[in-house]
């Protein structure tokens, strides 16, 4: 059996699904001024985007009318200055700060992501996205498996940190959201079994260690700090790993 075919087991990918914390209903803020749950000034029916801003799966759902090119790049602006102000974490990331960033109205945000769960899926699909884009690009242009494996897994580092900096600021329900996790961490684990082959193919990467055992030590190390400075401890270990998974004697050159 190839390291290919090991990955389709279980959901142990670093972003499974996870429980996230009570949303703020239950601190006692009554439902109507939950605005990150439910914004006040949204009206699904009248959309001029063209899509249909009630959809929870991370992609919009089109309505028949061709989006505008203005409301595209919007979207694509909030994604990219999301992931940038979770990923830093702290205080300071909030959808306020992400409406600024993407330099546009907290209105703007709200007509794309109505709700906190629908900017966790969006930007956590494009995450991935990203991470299986450079995962094939690796595969296809990189002589050294090794080295392309350290890249691949220094990159999930950054998708770690959004994703807790969303966590953290967005506390999203995951009602409804085992199948999109499950959807996603299935898309890591072949990307991971992607890179693992490749190097077992040529003798630079150990052959005995699945990509299940990969991802389950990736979890394990991306977990175990908390603290600030978090990224930085983490990557030199996962430096430790991928050397560990190399075959001594076997460099290129």
């Amino acid at each position: 059996m190839s390291l290919r075919q090991t990955a389709g087991g279980p959901g142990w990918g670093p972003f499974a699904p996870v429980f996230i914390g009570a949303d703020l209903t239950r601190a006692g803020v009554p439902a109507e001024f939950n605005i990150r749950r439910h914004p006040p000034f949204i009206n699904p029916v009248a959309d001029t985007t063209g899509f249909r801003m009630c959809e929870m799966d991370g992609e919009p759902k089109k309505t028949g009318r061709k989006p505008r090119a203005d409301s595209i790049r919007n979207r694509e602006k909030l994604l990219a200055a999301a992931s940038s102000i979770f990923s830093a974490g702290g205080p300071g990331a909030s959808l306020e700060a992400v409406a600024k960033e993407a330099g546009v109205g907290i209105g703007t945000l709200y007509r794309h992501f109505p709700t906190r769960e629908s900017l966790f899926q969006a930007v956590y699909a494009r995450e991935v996205d990203e991470l299986v884009t450079l995962a094939e690009t690796l595969c296809a242009e990189s002589n050294d498996p090794v080295a392309a494996l350290r890249r691949w897994m220094h990159a999930c580092v950054r998708t770690v940190a959004t994703k807790r900096g969303m966590l953290t600021a967005l506390s999203p329900s995951t009602d409804g959201s085992a199948e999109f996790l499950a959807e996603r961490s299935a898309r890591l684990r072949s990307a991971v079994a992607d890179l693992m082959q490749r190097g077992a193919e040529t003798g630079r990467l150990r052959s005995d260690v699945t990509p299940e055992e990969v991802m389950r030590a990736f979890i394990a190390i991306c977990y175990m700090q908390q603290d600030d400075g978090w990224q930085d401890t983490v990557t030199r270990l996962l430096d430790v790993l991928v050397d560990g998974l190399s075959v001594p004697g076997q460099e290129n050159g």
